[in-house]
């Protein structure tokens, strides 16, 4: 696919964040994750038990406590696995995190502070996800303008030369 001879393919795609410790410098990198299906195939929406009702025959639980908390536990395992895929270009070795465990998932924050970062360093790297998998006006205002100067046609009357003089006739030495 290209886009007025662009492929969105080859641009780049990742935003960076580095911490400073000491002389060395930790440098996250975090990139867009295209869709979801990994996550759902490692870990699918609940579905809500059903209930018969009189007049509404059989409906989903929906206000079920059991689902409610389901619910809350799986959209902090997608946030959670949003953030471990899209650090995937730092190269973090995780120590608690399993890529193949959902279970552990929840834990990359914790994981982080016991590592040494804090909550505002936590914070940081939760945005720059944010930030590769998101537009923002910001983004899009940059982009519009880009797009405009390049649309932009050249200047007829430029002030200066066109071209440069083939030779230079010559004058009196300066020191003269």
């Amino acid at each position: 696919m290209k886009i007025g001879g662009i492929d969105p393919s080859t641009l780049p795609t990742e935003v960076i964040v580095v911490f400073t410790r000491g002389t060395h410098e930790i440098v996250f990198r975090a990139r867009g994750v295209p869709d979801y299906v990994e996550f759902l195939k490692l870990c699918p929406e609940p579905t809500a038990a059903r209930v018969h009702k009189p007049k509404e025959g059989w409906v989903d639980n929906v206000d079920d406590p059991a689902y409610r908390e389901m619910v809350r536990t799986h959209g902090l395992k997608r946030l959670a696995w949003l953030i471990i895929n899209s650090l995937e270009p730092s190269e973090i070795v995780w120590e608690t995190v399993k890529l193949d465990n959902h279970s552990t998932w929840i834990g990359w924050e914790d994981e982080m502070k016991a590592s040494g970062f804090n909550q505002v360093e936590c914070n940081r790297i939760q945005a720059l996800v944010f930030e590769a998998n998101s537009l923002d006006e910001g983004k899009l205002e940059q982009a519009r303008e880009s797009f405009l100067r390049g649309q932009q046609p050249e200047p007829k009357d430029i002030s200066g030369q066109s071209t440069a003089p083939e030779s230079t006739p010559p004058g009196k030495p300066a020191s003269e």
